[in-house]
C-alpha cells in the first residue's frame, strides 16, 4: 500500500505569559525560551527575583504539550523535534512574530534573549533568522543550532553581550559535546562570547538569573 505525506495550512493560536508590567520606567525587556517539558507560566518563576518595576519579561509557549511521566496529571511542552523541522521553525517564528507585534517593545528599552535547554535552539534560530537586534544573548545549557551560519549573526554588533551559561556536572554536556559546542561558538561569536561556568547540574539557578544581564 502506498502512502504519501502531504502538507496543508491553517490558521491555529498559542498562548504566551508576562511577568510584571511595561511602564516608562522599565529598562529591560526579555524575551525567554523555556527548556523542553516546561509550561511558560511555570517557567516565569525563575525570574521572580528581577526588579519588577525594571524588567518586565516574554515567555513564549512551545506549541506541542504532552502528559510528563505517563501519569495523564501534569502537562509540559517542546518547541521542536528531528521531524520536519524545517516546517516547524517557520511555525515557530510566525507565532514570534505575532507575539513581538502584540507586545509592541518600546525601542529604549534593552532586549534580552535568553534561552534554556531546548530553548537555547529556539532563541537561536530567532535570532538569526529575524534578525532581532539584542543588547544580550544569554544561552544557558542548550546546544546551538548545527545549520547557522556566521553571516545570519552579523547583525549584532559589539554592543550585544553574549554569554553562554553551563554547569559544571551537566549530564548533557559531555567533553564531546562541549568541545563541539565551543566550535559553534567560535564560528559564529568570533571570541566575543563569555562563557560563565556554575557548581551544577542541567538546571536553572535563580541568584544566576538574578545577577544577569
Amino acid at each position: 500500500m502506498a502512502t504519501e505525506e502531504k502538507n496543508i495550512s491553517y490558521l491555529t493560536e498559542n498562548t504566551y505569559t508576562t511577568l510584571n508590567k511595561l511602564s516608562p520606567k522599565t529598562s529591560h525587556v526579555w524575551v525567554v525560551f523555556h527548556g523542553i517539558g516546561f509550561l511558560s507560566r511555570y517557567f516565569l518563576k525563575y525570574f521572580e527575583g528581577l526588579d519588577p518595576e525594571k524588567h518586565y519579561i516574554i515567555a513564549p509557549q512551545a506549541p506541542s504539550k504532552y502528559y510528563l511521566n505517563g501519569e495523564y496529571k501534569h502537562v509540559g511542552a517542546s518547541w521542536l523535534t528531528k521531524e520536519n523541522t524545517a516546517s516547524e521553525t517557520t511555525n515557530l517564528l510566525s507565532y514570534l512574530d505575532g507575539v513581538m507585534a502584540n507586545e509592541a517593545v518600546p525601542e529604549q528599552c534593552r532586549l534580552v534573549v535568553f534561552g534554556f535547554s531546548q530553548g537555547v535552539s529556539v532563541a537561536m534560530r530567532w535570532v538569526a533568522h529575524r534578525q532581532i537586534k539584542c543588547h544580550h544573548l544569554l544561552l544557558y545549557a542548550g546546544g546551538i543550532p548545527n545549520e547557522l551560519k556566521r553571516e545570519q549573526l552579523s547583525h549584532l554588533d559589539d554592543q550585544c553581550q553574549v554569554k553562554i551559561i553551563m554547569g559544571n556536572t551537566d549530564v548533557y554536556l559531555t567533553e564531546e559535546r562541549i568541545a563541539q559546542e565551543r566550535k559553534k561558538m567560535e564560528l559564529l561569536f568570533q571570541g566575543r562570547e563569555q562563557i560563565q561556568l556554575f557548581e551544577g547540574g542541567h538546571e536553572i539557578k535563580k541568584d544566576i538569573i538574578n545577577k544577569l544581564p
